[in-house]
């Protein structure tokens, strides 16, 4: 009998709530969707996110990772040193119990082995992912303004043609930065909102309406979940609520 024999079993993605970590129903829907979506359409690429807390969000996108794409986390962690001041007393009041491996611990209760980790700041980030490699990344790392603006350009020169950015906190009311930023990129970059839960946006610069209808059409049969579209600044957006 081997070691792998005797290992206790894995736990399942529907034991997500035993991570801390703030990640709702509607979004673990989308993400879902979205990534099962490019597989079925035959979409290759990577995955990345950027700030991964507690492993929550990156425990359920390691299960999307097929074979042959790479699943790459980045996160400041507990780093003896900040990128800048403002950066240091965000971890100091936010995140004061966040550890690397408080993270690997967490996501090695779901999988048997770990994503590409990259403890430094997001800033470095096309430095170890290939440009045009990834089809989904999840930016949810710094709140100041000018941290998010430089991900989500990260997040612009990473993804592949139709591949999709998620932006956390982007109206939470103490996250301005991530509105600024969210919505500048949306004016100025050509960056399409597809999706709005009530944590997250989701977008695209690529082709945004096959996407967003037909989201809209599998949440016509979802039980507990319901979207209704809304024309802002020159996009059609998809709402996603809670029944």
């Amino acid at each position: 009998m081997t070691a792998q024999d005797t290992a206790p079993p894995l736990l399942t993605p529907d034991r997500l709530d035993e991570v801390e970590g703030w990640f709702f129903d509607a979004d673990r829907f989308v993400f879902g969707w979205l990534l099962t979506r490019q597989r079925d359409q035959g979409t290759r690429g990577d995955l990345l996110e950027l700030g991964v807390y507690k492993g929550k969000s990156a425990i359920l996108m390691g299960y999307h990772a097929a074979d042959g794409e790479r699943f790459t986390v980045c996160d400041l962690f507990d780093a003896d040193e900040a990128p800048d001041d403002s950066t240091a007393t965000e971890m100091r009041v936010y995140y004061p119990t966040l550890t690397r491996q408080v993270f690997e611990s967490n996501y090695l209760r779901f999988h048997r082995r770990l994503p590409t980790v990259i403890q430094g700041s997001s800033s470095e980030i096309t430095s170890h992912v290939p440009a045009r490699s990834c089809r989904f990344v999840h930016i949810d790392a710094s709140h100041l303004y000018h941290h998010v603006r430089a991900d989500i350009a990260a997040a612009r020169e990473l993804l592949t043609e139709d591949g999709v950015v998620s932006l956390d906190d982007f109206r939470s009311p103490h996250t301005p930065g991530v509105a600024a930023a969210t919505w500048e990129a949306v004016l100025t970059t050509g960056l399409k909102p597809v999706v709005l839960t009530e944590s997250k946006l989701y977008g695209t610069w690529g082709s945004a309406d096959v996407l967003r209808d037909a989201l809209a059409a599998h949440l016509t049969t979802h039980p507990t979940l319901w979207g209704v579209t809304e024309d802002v600044a020159g996009h059609t957006l998809l709402r996603v609520h809670a029944r």
